[in-house]
């Protein structure tokens, strides 16, 4: 009788004598897939570093407004009284002070750190959003080509192909102002949500490629396995098939390429911004922030470094994890 891969992992596990967690379990038997995943990142010191570095920067960003509140400044108030005759900020480090704690914009006078807790909390939205579109569009798509085949699999991959073909910077370069003029034209006041929602479409557009060939890849080869065909003999619908029979057994793997998904919108949208078609001056944004910063990099440096050091320390505890995660659910890992 052939295993579903989730009772397999965890089979051999049990058969192979590892203990992820010591010589004072060894008597444990019968763990999921799940808890041996777990247990793996519970022992990894640079997945531990690294998700609280991420629990921290999600709670910064959902408590944006309460940390405004507590601050006492708004992202759009201006302090022009504390700048000099040529509009630089007055005192040490762009305006360092117990009130503005990472110092002031030039020219504006806006609050810097307000604006990163903001930028943020745009951030991680725009990010977690396109990853959840993009992920379900991918794996409703692959799942679909991988276990029907024939010519939905063949579209599929055409359309799969044709995507990947198309170079999403200039795509991007093009159709986000085309959108935005089409709405508010060459004068209207772009909102923050019309902005935020565009570069999740074109990010949801270009995105869900990688995860569609995943899903179908993973599909494909367990579709002929014994389970499956049990289920499909016992008369179980499409549905079932898919989200019942398949898509539980192979969690692992969209799950890795969600989390790795995060950072590569997140840099994205900084890299929009940077580029002056993604979010507009009155949203917060990372990108933003540093295409402002470029003309004071040597009168005003505070105020590129701390949002490129944001920027930085997010991508970076992202890709950390998701790299420990990989290694966690990979059951042939030495880790």
């Amino acid at each position: 009788m052939s295993l579903s891969p989730v009772e397999g992992v965890a089979l051999a596990e049990i058969e192979s004598g590892t203990d992820p967690v010591g010589p004072a379990a060894k008597g444990v038997v019968g763990r999921s897939p799940g808890q041996l995943a777990w247990l793996r990142l519970r022992r990894d010191r640079t997945a531990v570093v690294s998700g609280v570095l991420l629990i921290f920067f999600l709670l910064l960003g959902l408590s944006a407004p309460l940390i405004e509140m507590a601050y006492g400044i708004g992202p759009r108030e201006q302090f022009q009284n504390m700048l000099d005759g040529f509009g630089m900020p007055l005192g040490y480090a762009g305006g360092v002070s117990g009130e503005h704690w990472f110092g002031l914009e030039p020219n504006l006078g806006r609050d810097i750190f307000i604006r990163l807790i903001y930028g943020l909390r745009t951030s991680l939205f725009i990010a977690f959003a396109a990853a959840l579109i993009t992920a379900t569009i991918g794996i409703v798509l692959g799942a679909l080509a991988g276990y029907l085949g024939g010519w939905l699999d063949a579209v599929i991959n055409w359309i799969t192909d044709l995507t990947l073909a198309m170079p999403f910077l200039i795509i991007a370069l093009a159709l986000t102002p085309t959108i935005t003029l089409r709405f508010y034209g060459e004068r209207g006041q772009v909102s923050s949500a019309f902005g935020v929602g565009v570069l999740i479409a074109v990010f949801a557009i270009f995105g869900w490629t990688s995860t569609a060939r995943l899903v179908r890849g993973q599909v494909i080869a367990l579709r002929e396995r014994e389970f499956v065909e049990a289920a499909r003999a016992s008369g179980a619908g499409l549905g079932h098939m898919l989200f019942r029979q398949l898509l539980p057994n192979i969690w692992a793997p969209i799950l890795v390429s969600f989390s790795l998904a995060v950072p590569q919108f997140i840099t994205s949208e900084a890299a929009l911004s940077f580029i002056g078609v993604g979010l507009s001056d009155e949203t917060p944004s990372f990108g933003r922030m540093i295409y402002d910063s470029l003309d004071f990099l040597q009168t005003d440096p505070a105020y590129v470094f701390f949002p490129g050091i944001m920027i930085f320390a997010l991508v970076f505890a992202f890709n950390l994890f998701g790299d420990a995660l990989r290694d966690a659910l990979d059951p042939k890992s030495s880790r």
